[in-house]
């Protein structure tokens, strides 16, 4: 199934300049949403996933098929104020500030093999703050898994030393900005 069918490009969403990989057309499919859910999880089927974590919000559309599928517990990575228990944090540098993860201190044991997966990866920001979250954690981080992938933009390299997965990878010369315009400008979730 050729999924990219199902990726809408909004051109200057939500600011001029901005290519928009809108999802929703595949969310509303289920045999592209089903199939998006198997290529995501595909490389990591035989690395023993004891748990998905995955950065609010739209990371979790993802996460929790994903742990069905790859038989493991989903445990949520949040902004401040929105998880109840005793917390790690980790504070990390945006392009326009700063920003915080947190996850329950009892939602990874050390040592337990994670998989951490979002929509899209583009300059890596947010998913090398998990990386480095889970990191305090003491797990063992076997990947990271994303549906897209703004090739040009490098966040893959902010994720090294770990294996990097894309079921779709956008490399051509589009007007690709980070959707960090998710923190200058809060938009829909999806």
């Amino acid at each position: 199934m050729d999924l990219r069918q199902f990726v809408r490009d909004i051109p200057d969403y939500p600011k001029p300049g901005i290519l928009f990989r809108d999802i929703t057309p595949l969310l509303a499919d289920p045999a592209a949403l089903s199939a998006a859910v198997e290529a995501m999880a595909e490389p990591f089927l035989d690395s023993g996933i004891e748990l998905i974590a995955s950065a609010e919000a739209r990371g979790f559309i993802f996460a929790a098929p994903l742990a069905v599928r790859l038989g493991a517990g989903f445990v949520p990575i949040r902004k401040p104020g929105k998880l109840p228990f005793d917390l790690h944090s980790f504070a990390y540098e945006l392009e326009y500030g700063t920003d915080e993860l947190q996850i329950h201190v009892d939602g990874i044991k050390p040592g337990q093999k994670v998989l951490i997966v979002d929509d899209l990866l583009a300059t890596g920001g947010t998913m090398e703050a998990c990386c480095r979250l889970l990191e305090r954690c003491e797990a063992e981080i076997v990947g990271c898994s994303f549906l897209i992938h703004l090739v040009k933009l490098g966040g893959e390299s902010r994720l090294s030393p770990y294996k990097v997965h894309s079921v779709l990878r956008y490399d051509q010369d589009d007007e690709e900005v980070e959707l960090s315009a998710q923190n200058e400008f809060p938009g829909p979730s999806v």
